[in-house]
């Protein structure tokens, strides 16, 4: 039988734009095992499956495991990195800050015992510094760990996420591309898969993410991959296979959030409204994020459910006031938030001081709609046309562009964004979508 393992790295070859020569890709057995940021390319923060899906205790068995070891052990450099990196897990799928920060001192504990080539605690580090979104951080210690081990898959999975957040998108496929060449397993396999999505090729993107499905090695990478499937499929407007991989993936792990909002937002599309609240509100319970608050929010108002929708609304406004007083950088579904149900003028603020830190397309984006909503359409104009410089299909980041040119009077590139938004994705967000159709109505209206 033929092993991944002797398959070709998959090769990402980048000269003005991603062109390939060859797309065999080697399946391997863990997924995204460090490192990875978890983000689609709107920039919504995904959570990690559970490591055991079966049983929502499974990962606190396996931290209770791990500090019974550096009790034992307390001087034990890697079985503290261990530790800090089970807890980068487990916060990625909770969303409590209160378990960055116990990572971060196990982390901290391990690098006194060990300052320097200390692998496992730099890796750590990086991948506890993306989580939080510290996109300079994790770049920071990525290299750090690859000074340490250039020979190591793993640290060029950290490096590529970092760069691709901080808008360095040639550097990423490098790193991609390198990690590939290292080891070709379904970790590298998932971030080439994203590769191929952020430039808009979401064919090669779904090729890729259906050979690391089968290569999965444990229920939590099966439903690491069928969320993203779910994600791809939704966003190629076809929600029928979006809401069959959703239910795949929770059959797996009825309790992911990713998997909860995969299958809400593939029921929103549908006639099955109710159930998509219901998942909705099941994903808010695991993991409280911005990005689940507003759907369900966005949702509700769609359904005229106006007191239900500001329920959400409230805890969105509880969030910013929370973060304001940390000082973190907004993300974007926050500045979404702000620009179309509270203050725009804040929302472009908050733009600013994000696109800074984190110069990605979906920050891009935000900034450019925060603009708009703002009345400010020549600079929302040059940010919405950064966030589609990959040729991303990202239908909401069309709607928005479409908008734009709309307010600007651009009338023949307004027709073009706004078509393209529903050509890819007809029932792209529950009140964008209605109103790129209407849009679309008056531009017919009003054009000889």
């Amino acid at each position: 039988m033929h092993r991944p393992e002797d398959e070709p790295a998959p090769v990402i070859r980048r000269r003005r734009r991603l062109r390939t020569t060859v797309i065999t890709v080697a399946l391997g057995v863990v997924m995204f095992t460090v490192g990875a940021v978890g983000l689609s390319p709107n920039g919504s923060s995904t959570p990690d499956a559970p490591a055991t899906a079966s049983s929502a205790s499974g990962p606190a068995r396996g931290i209770a495991a791990l500090r019974e070891r550096v009790q034992r052990l307390p001087k034990d450099p890697v079985s503290w990195a261990n530790l800090g990196m089970a807890l980068v897990q487990q916060a990625r799928t909770t969303a409590d800050p209160a378990t960055y920060a116990q990572a971060e001192a196990a982390l901290r504990r391990s690098l006194t015992l060990q300052p320097a080539q200390n692998l496992h605690a730099e890796i750590g580090m990086g991948a506890l510094a993306a989580a939080r979104h510290q996109f300079r951080d994790a770049l920071t210690w990525a290299e750090k760990a690859i000074a340490t081990s250039p020979a190591t898959p793993a640290t060029y999975g950290v490096l590529a996420d970092a760069h691709t957040q901080l808008g360095q998108y040639r550097e990423a496929e490098e790193a991609v591309q390198k990690m590939a060449d290292l080891r070709p397993d379904s970790s590298s396999l998932a971030r080439a898969s994203y590769v191929f999505e952020l430039r808009g090729d979401t064919d090669q993107a779904k090729l890729l993410m259906e050979r690391a499905l089968r290569a999965a090695g444990t229920p939590g990478e099966r439903a690491f991959a069928h969320t993203h499937l779910s994600s791809l499929a939704l966003d190629s407007g076809d929600p029928t296979t979006a809401l069959r991989q959703a239910q795949a993936g929770l059959a797996i792990a009825p309790r992911d959030a990713g998997l909860l909002e995969a299958r809400a937002k593939a029921g929103a599309t549908t006639d099955d409204r109710e159930q998509a609240v219901a998942d909705y509100t099941a994903a808010i319970a695991v993991a409280p994020l911005p990005q689940y608050l507003l759907g369900l929010g966005e949702l509700q108002q769609s359904l005229g459910r106006q007191n239900q929708a500001e329920a959400q609304y409230a805890v969105l406004r509880a969030q910013e006031t929370l973060r304001r007083a940390t000082a973190a950088p907004a993300d974007v579904d926050a500045i979404y938030f702000e620009a179309d149900h509270g203050d725009p003028h804040q929302a472009v603020a908050m733009a600013e001081t994000a696109v800074r830190e984190r110069p990605f397309l979906a920050v891009h984006d935000a900034y450019a709609w925060a603009l708009h909503r703002a009345g400010r359409n020549d600079e929302a104009l040059h940010q919405a046309d950064k966030a589609l410089v990959l040729g991303t299909r990202s239908a909401l980041f069309l709607y928005h562009r479409g908008a734009i040119h709309q307010a600007l009077g651009d009338t023949t590139p307004a027709r073009h964004d706004l078509s393209q938004a529903l050509a890819a994705d007809p029932t792209f967000h529950p009140l964008h979508a209605p109103a790129a159709r209407e849009a679309l109505r008056r531009i017919d209206d009003t054009t000889p």
